[in-house]
């Protein structure tokens, strides 16, 4: 049996129990660091399989890093796992099948692993869709040794792995005072007309910026009854951009805004990231290509595999500083329906994904085989990876 059949059978001889993991992640979600039932899953399946895993890593306690070392030298492996749901709609972003396609991934290449030297990590990390662990796994330099990382989205297409956004997630909250607004208005400082100014002030300041960048947000407070002048007021806002420096150019102009509106109105601000902030996904083309080439050696058509520029932002991004990375798209249903839908939701519980959601594992496994086995094409990978890094 040749290596790559070896990884496809030992996905066809799991593949029952990995569906079922899968269905019961779907069927029971759970939000961003409070996935106790799927991480744990996750974990308990690889120490199965034979890896040592560490649970609650950085005091994370629905993270996790499970390790095989095959004993030899060689690369570092990364696999990275999602689980968390969205609030109401649960899995319409397909994390019950991220989690189990990366650990399935690893277990086969495990199959193989000794052939080839080199060790294998799989990452559970928690809360990508707010505060994503991957942001403080990097800031701890906990991806620092990994040769590269893979992971694979559930998508309606295959799109290989392109471009995301750097964002930040700011709070601008006002502090005014209350007072009647009929009765007697000229005791009050009105917190919300803070707000409306803040959102005036960024609506001038979207003509000059850069076309890429994102500019979008909320009030979430604005007062309790219309006469009663409110004293306080908050709005919440995401700001992107294809690279970090830009981002935070975006965010220091905004809190300049924060605080002229502060001063006009006479309240008093407080600025916080209310959610981690992630940086944009550099993709190592050279290791994306050999993914593409795994794809089409599984079956799928050149033509079938789209380019890919993700307009969202992903705590990936924060992974590809740190070590080289790709983040691709699968194809799990048929129809053209959207991530964070009810309709991709269902969709992703089908049959068809869970086709998807095998097909997918071992061409993650075989792309992380032929670097394991190539010491020139490792080499083309860091090399291009330290190229990214100088030239930002």
């Amino acid at each position: 049996m040749t290596t790559k059949l070896k990884i496809h059978d030992t996905i066809q001889k799991h593949a029952e129990r990995w569906i079922e993991m899968s269905l019961d992640i779907g069927a029971h979600p759970e939000l961003g660091h409070e996935e106790f039932r799927s991480s744990t899953l996750l974990a308990d399946e690889l120490e199965k399989h034979g890896f040592t895993v560490e649970r609650g890593t950085l005091g994370i306690p629905t993270a996790f890093i499970g390790t095989y070392d095959s004993g030899k030298p060689g690369p570092v492996a990364a696999f990275l796992c999602e689980y968390d749901a969205l609030p109401e709609i649960g899995h319409a972003c397909g994390h019950h099948i991220i989690g189990v396609m990366s650990v399935a991934a690893a277990v086969a290449l495990k199959s193989v692993i000794h052939e080839t030297g080199g060790s294998i990590r799989v990452y559970g990390t928690p809360a990508e869709e707010t505060k994503g662990a991957k942001v403080t796994m990097a800031q701890e330099g906990l991806f620092d040794d990994c040769s590269f990382a893979l992971m694979a989205h559930p998508y309606h297409s295959y799109e290989k792995s392109g471009e995301s956004l750097a964002m930040d997630a700011m709070q601008f909250e006002f502090y005014g005072r209350a007072a009647h607004a009929a009765a007697n208005p000229h005791d009050g400082i009105n917190a919300l007309d803070a707000v409306i100014l803040l959102f005036n002030a960024l609506n001038a300041m979207r003509q000059q910026v850069r076309s890429d960048a994102r500019i979008h947000g909320i009030i979430d407070a604005g007062g309790q009854a219309p006469n009663i002048i409110p004293d306080y007021a908050s709005a919440k806002f995401y700001f992107r951009s294809a690279d970090r420096a830009y981002t935070n150019e975006l965010t220091q102009r905004a809190i300049k805004c924060a605080e002229g509106a502060a001063l006009q109105t006479g309240c008093t601000l407080k600025t916080n990231a209310y959610e981690y902030s992630y940086d944009e996904l550099r993709t190592n083309e050279t290791l994306s290509r050999l993914f593409t080439a795994n794809l089409i050696e599984g079956g799928v058509r050149p033509e079938e595999i789209k380019s890919g520029k993700d307009n969202g932002s992903l705590d990936l991004g924060n992974v590809s500083t740190r070590c080289p990375a790709i983040h691709p798209y699968v194809q799990v249903v048929d129809e053209p329906f959207q991530l964070h839908t009810i309709e991709f939701r269902d969709a992703a519980m089908l049959p068809r994904a869970m086709e998807g959601l095998l097909f997918g594992a071992a061409t993650l496994a075989a792309t992380a085989y032929d670097v394991c086995a190539d010491p020139e094409l490792l080499r083309q990978i860091r090399d291009e990876f330290e190229r990214s890094r100088s030239n930002r």
